[in-house]
């Protein structure tokens, strides 16, 4: 998808002069990006709730509150103005991009020298 939008970026008579945001258009949390990986690999998917204060707390301890609130936080990005200047639609879902990267991955793997 992003190899995606940043041809149509290119190409598009209409995109100089903007700044365009990348997404797939789904907001993931990061047990859910795992789940979908180990989904596309055909493995279980191993978390467990952690809380996340108890995360925040120790990260401070050491220094770190400012990354682990980075790390904890949402990120979500509106690319609807990308859409309707672009008149771009991400060309994979999601669950496609997880199945197309595992599948290059193992490619990759199985054809190492």
């Amino acid at each position: 998808n992003l190899a995606d939008l940043i041809y149509n970026t290119a190409v598009h008579p209409k995109a100089p002069g903007h700044i365009f945001l990348a997404s797939d258009g789904d907001d993931l949390s990061t047990a859910e990006m795992l789940s979908g990986l180990a989904n596309a690999l055909e493995k279980p998917s191993r978390s467990f709730p952690f809380p996340p204060t108890l995360i925040k707390s120790a990260a401070s301890l050491f220094g770190k509150g400012a990354l682990a609130q980075r790390l904890l936080s949402s990120l979500q990005v509106d690319i609807n103005h990308t859409k309707k200047i672009l008149e771009w639609q991400p060309p994979f879902s999601v669950s496609e991009g997880f199945k197309k990267t595992v599948a290059s991955y193992v490619y990759e793997q199985e054809h190492r020298p």
